[in-house]
């Protein structure tokens, strides 16, 4: 975890930081995963969240969707087969990275998707280990389905 000291006179505790990388394994070129799982709304099928994109172009920075209707998510970052994202609003600092890439020569790819976020509001270490099984179980529910949509014809 990553310490960060906060201002003098700042009312907030210290951000603690913490990642969690999740990753498979797919047997798929990393343009064929893209074209399935990288559309920014693509989160509906593999995450089973409704979402509308309410501002940008749906794939460029400063692109937002709104899933459920009240959590934003801006795009802060974008690569052929990547973005990121932050909610800019999240008291945990929440940002999100989903990624493919390239195994095996292309022939296989690797979809990779990192959290990270601040565990400093969860004030007991039994909710901090809580919510970090359920943000990985939930994310790797996600994963397998992403897998399965990119190897489906």
């Amino acid at each position: 975890m990553l310490a960060l000291a906060t201002p003098a006179g700042a009312a907030d505790k210290t951000p603690e930081f913490t990642t969690i990388l999740l990753e498979k394994v797919v047997d798929r070129t990393p343009g064929q995963v893209w074209a399935k799982i990288g559309p920014y709304c693509a989160i509906q099928q593999w995450l089973d969240v409704p979402c509308q994109i309410t501002a940008g172009n749906g794939a460029g920075v400063g692109t937002n969707r709104r899933l459920r209707g009240t959590i934003d998510e801006m795009m802060v970052a974008v690569t052929s087969h990547s973005y990121t994202y932050a909610q800019p609003t999240s008291p945990i600092f929440y940002h999100g990275t989903l990624a493919v890439e390239p195994l095996d020569r292309g022939r296989q790819s690797k979809i990779v998707y990192t959290l990270f976020y601040d565990v400093a509001p969860l004030t007991t270490v039994e909710a901090r280990q809580a919510d970090r099984k359920q943000r990985t179980d939930r994310f790797s529910a996600a994963l397998d389905k992403m897998k399965e949509m990119a190897e489906a014809p």
